[in-house]
């Protein structure tokens, strides 16, 4: 038996437990709260000390102020389907969902800096879809509980209206998503197994794949279009492989790239979940070939690719495809080019002073002797009158058999750069 003193301060603690069990002494705070599951029981007695029990064992309780509002790894949608996957952004609740903390669970969980703004909120048996009725449970002392943080949350009873699918308006706090979904990891992503990884919008870190980018028409249905990829492409040889659907807004970057156009457009994300295997590339391509069969049944107007890199085998591709690693290949490869260059031109001037080297205009060539050579030039006494009076010997003729036309590739830019 053991005596169990629950913290008395302003942060709750929970004690859970799936068995029966004694206490010889419970020491609660004013504001605790004993939750029991269905059909439990609780009974307590006001008696004298039991000889039984013993001195009692140190009980740790965990921070119950950890959970945050913005990590991804505490939320669940009920529209999760098998070979469907959200990006990060979208992994917490969006403009228009519907939160619910189920009835008969304790909860509390950090609002974090920012506003954040969903549908509706469920929790405590009550659903608020008025702004004013949230406010108020949030001031009281179940709310205050319940949700603690310098950030607000509102609601606006609105529904995505547009077949074509809502912007899940998580932009801003994408930051602190990623934060808490990296804390684990001392925010750090994850190495890559990939060249030329890719960033979707919306994602955390970079992976593998293929992305698709689509603009479409007032006929495009994203619900159906989903659906369409999950029942038809989604086969067992892509097993190994995630999608993720959604709009987004379209960046600068592709704006500049791609000039006036709609703000915001349909992301198909293709992840590998084990990069070699060329499953995205080829799930691409047969996205791409039923969008130009079927497209303009479909609503898409146009369709754009991005494919990652060749896997790296045995290892990762950290520290190699950064900033700094690709400015650099540029450097060393002007560095080889001009010691080429300088090497070239010294072995030039020291063969030209060591007679091995001469060259002359055609024009002004003199003919060659029919006679055997007299003598040889000596470079240090050679004159204007000292060479009139002999006879020059003919000219060297080059030694095709020595002349060198070899050559080298670069590794580093033998193949085709893949547009990130």
């Amino acid at each position: 038996m053991l005596v169990t003193k629950l913290p008395v301060s302003q942060r709750p603690a929970s004690h859970p437990s799936t068995t029966n069990f004694d206490r010889c002494v419970l020491l609660l705070p004013l504001d605790g709260e004993l939750i029991l599951a269905s059909g439990a029981a609780f009974s307590a007695s006001v008696t004298a000390w039991d000889p039984n029990c013993s001195a009692g064992s140190l009980a740790l309780f965990r921070d119950p102020g950890r959970f945050l509002w913005h990590d991804p790894s505490l939320w669940h949608s009920e529209d999760a389907v098998r070979g469907l996957f959200s990006v990060d952004a979208e992994r917490v609740p969006c403009r228009h969902d519907d939160v619910v903390f189920p009835p008969a669970t304790s909860f509390r969980v950090g609002l974090g800096p920012g506003t954040r703004t969903v549908r509706s909120v469920s929790a405590l048996g009550q659903t608020f879809t008025r702004d004013d009725d949230l406010a108020a449970f949030l001031a009281s002392r179940a709310g205050r509980l319940r949700f603690h943080g310098p950030g607000a949350l509102h609601v606006v009873p609105e529904a995505c209206a547009d077949p074509s699918g809502c912007v899940c308006g998580n932009d801003e706090e994408l930051p602190w998503v990623c934060a808490a979904l990296l804390q684990p990891l001392g925010g750090r992503c994850p190495a890559v197994a990939c060249r030329d990884a890719l960033q979707p919008e919306g994602q955390c870190c970079n992976l593998c794949g293929a992305i698709i980018s689509l603009t479409h028409g007032a006929a495009f249905d994203l619900e159906q279009y989903r659906a369409r990829l999950l029942r038809t492409f989604l086969l067992p040889e892509y097993q190994r492989l995630q999608v993720a659907v959604s709009k987004v807004r379209r960046t600068q970057r592709v704006r500049e790239a791609a000039g006036p156009g709609p703000d915001t457009e349909i992301q198909v994300v293709l992840a590998e979940a084990e990069p070699g295997g060329g499953g995205a590339t080829r799930l691409a391509q047969d996205i791409l070939a039923d969008i130009a069969e079927n497209g303009e049944a479909l609503g898409i107007l146009s369709a754009t690719v991005r494919e990652s890199g060749s896997p790296v085998m045995g290892g990762s591709v950290a520290g190699l495809d950064g900033p700094g690693h690709r400015a650099a290949i540029p450097g060393v490869v002007a560095a080889a080019l001009l010691l080429a260059v300088l090497l070239a031109v010294f072995l030039v001037v020291l063969l030209r002073r060591a007679g091995r080297l001469r060259w002359s205009r055609g024009e002004d060539a003199a003919p060659a002797p029919t006679g055997p050579p007299l003598g040889f030039d000596n470079p240090v006494f050679d004159s204007a009158g000292f060479a009139d009076s002999k006879q020059r010997p003919p000219a060297p003729q080059p030694d095709a058999g020595t002349t060198s036309l070899s050559y080298f590739i670069n590794p580093l830019f033998a193949g085709q750069e893949v547009e990130a």
